[in-house]
């Protein structure tokens, strides 16, 4: 681990999530499953119920910044794949996508358990805190560039 720590920036940021986006996309690729079809899936996966069609593409979208028409693709790939039905304009799990969510959930899991290993609950609640308030801020200029 690091020793000297480097201020936080979109450097530091950016180099984080790729680092940690790498290990996911390997894991994802041994289950045959694209980043954002296992983003998309987590939405359906962790909502209380049925999901409406347009409320899961605009959650997606705002969570990746994206076009809705790709987030409707991946929805049909995920549909076509067996991981999500569709009853009229309702979209919900499979037990396939239950499933396969489960699985990759369980090989990340270990290894972040080994990237946080050691780091402090304060550290990682600061982090948390910090990203958060850079999240909320990116996301309000986004919204002032794109109204």
């Amino acid at each position: 681990m690091t020793l000297t720590a480097p201020p936080v920036d979109p450097r530091v940021i950016g180099l984080a999530h790729y680092a940690g986006r790498a290990v996911l996309e390997h894991v994802l690729a041994r289950h045959g499953a694209t980043f954002q079809q296992q983003i998309t899936l987590r939405r359906a996966v962790t909502a209380d119920g049925p999901l409406d069609l347009g409320t899961l593409v605009e959650q997606v979208t705002g969570d990746l910044k994206v076009e809705a028409a790709e987030v409707r693709a991946t929805v049909d790939t995920l549909l076509a794949k067996g991981l999500l039905s569709a009853d009229g304009p309702l979209v919900t799990p499979t037990d396939a996508g239950r499933e396969l969510f489960a699985a990759i959930g369980a090989e990340t899991g270990g290894a972040s358990a080994r990237i946080y290993a050691g780091i402090s609950p304060e550290d990682l609640a600061t982090a948390g805190r910090v990203l958060a308030g850079i999240t909320e801020r990116a996301n309000a200029e986004l919204a002032a560039l794109t109204s």
